[in-house]
């Protein structure tokens, strides 16, 4: 569904059916805590305007690791991304524009800071959003407060795109028809840095945990199961599986999960090492739930951002690292697949990732422009060798 569709069909609803996939079966919630819904995209000066409500205390928000449209290292906002661009010459449409302009305008009225709290999949996501926002703000000649918090924050919760069928089952169960309902597990985790500028809800009586420093946990959730889910998403593809559950069924690709989660785990700090044994059991649980559908295609999603996130640091984290250096060929094996079949690429750097799949027939010089691109840059010449071979190993 189009942004404009989930914003008309909650609008007219009042609200959407979550369903939670349970181990007794599927449960349905009605939702309803929207009391106000904004279309930034025909209507993003309300979007702004809605920072001086004196009322609001926190901003949470969850746009992708695309949405930050930072630069190809992750580390800064890339002031040349097209849609940074844009709103440098107009009003804002994107997250980062509307935060910094929303910011801008609250401080300009005299009202206290804000807590921004991003809820996406990115190493040390807070502080990554404050600074793109603080970069934002400079080249746009804004001005915002300096006391506002961007604490980080880890969530865990599987929540696959919401298919016909799946939609079917959760009208079947709640027993009334929604034009936006949305499926999850039952399984969830939110732990948010203890850093905020005013009055908060108090998450933690609905099971949140309020930590002084998240990323042990942050860390685990990326290389443990987003890891996986990259892994999985390539290399189950590759031999022909559409969901998760079928890929964890598929022995070879099983054991793979296996000996990456062993490599990802050596590279935890030692506070959340002994959480680990429990945390993979209870993925492996998860990752075998046939009924929750969850699409490999939509895990491969942006897959040069992702990457460089959730199996780069567990490469870099030893000299010793096969199965990662798997699941990195896994990814590159699939895109040159992709191309070949004339498969689109859902991918930030779709263009340049089809260029190399097409322009070269050197695998070794392809791996090495892949592995830059997602921070693997002064890697050694072995490694290399490793990651082309596999790939040809993968390639159908």
């Amino acid at each position: 569904m189009s942004n404009v569709d989930v914003h008309d069909a909650i609008g007219a609803q009042g609200g959407y059916t979550l369903g939670v996939r349970r181990t007794d079966g599927l449960a349905a919630e009605w939702i309803k805590v929207h009391d106000r819904l904004i279309l930034a995209s025909t209507n993003s000066d309300s979007v702004v305007d809605a920072f001086t409500d004196p009322e609001l205390y926190v901003v949470t928000l969850t746009v992708t690791e695309k949405g930050y449209c930072l630069s190809s290292t992750g580390s800064a906002l890339d002031l040349s991304n097209q849609a940074i661009r844009k709103d440098l010459e107009g009003n804002p449409n994107s997250a980062i524009g509307l935060l910094a302009h929303g910011l801008g305008r609250r401080a300009a009225s005299g009202l206290p800071p804000l807590t921004v709290i991003s809820c996406d999949n990115i190493s040390g996501n807070g502080r990554r959003l404050a600074d793109a926002v603080v970069a934002f703000s400079d080249a746009a000649g804004l001005t915002i407060d300096p006391n506002n918090c961007f604490p980080n924050s880890m969530v865990d919760r599987i929540t696959p795109a919401t298919t016909e069928n799946l939609a079917a089952e959760i009208d079947r169960v709640s027993g009334r028809p929604d034009r936006a309902p949305v499926m999850t597990e039952a399984f969830s985790e939110w732990v948010i840095e203890d850093h905020f500028a005013g009055p908060r809800p108090e998450w933690e009586r609905a099971g949140a945990e309020i930590v002084p420093d998240v990323a042990p946990y942050e860390w685990r959730k990326l290389r443990l199961l987003n890891a996986a889910h990259s892994y999985m998403a390539y290399a189950g593809q590759l031999a022909g599986h559409s969901f998760v559950h079928q890929a964890m069924a598929d022995p070879a690709i099983r054991a793979g999960v296996d000996r990456l989660w062993d490599e990802a785990a050596d590279s935890l700090p030692a506070i959340v090492r002994p959480t680990t044994p429990a945390y993979r059991a209870a993925l492996a649980d998860r990752f075998a739930v046939a009924e929750m559908r969850h699409s490999l295609a939509q895990i491969a999603m942006d897959g040069s951002l992702k990457l460089r996130e959730r199996l780069v640091p567990v490469i870099l984290a030893s000299s010793e690292t096969p199965q990662a250096t798997e699941a990195v060929a896994a990814w590159i094996a699939f895109v040159r697949y992709a191309v070949r079949e004339g498969r689109g690429l859902q991918d930030p750097n779709a263009v340049y990732l089809h260029d190399l799949a097409t322009q070269s027939d050197d695998t070794h010089a392809v791996c090495r422009a892949f592995a830059e691109l997602i921070g693997l840059r002064d890697v050694a010449a072995g490694w290399l060798d490793d990651l082309s071979g596999l790939v040809d190993q993968l390639t159908p």
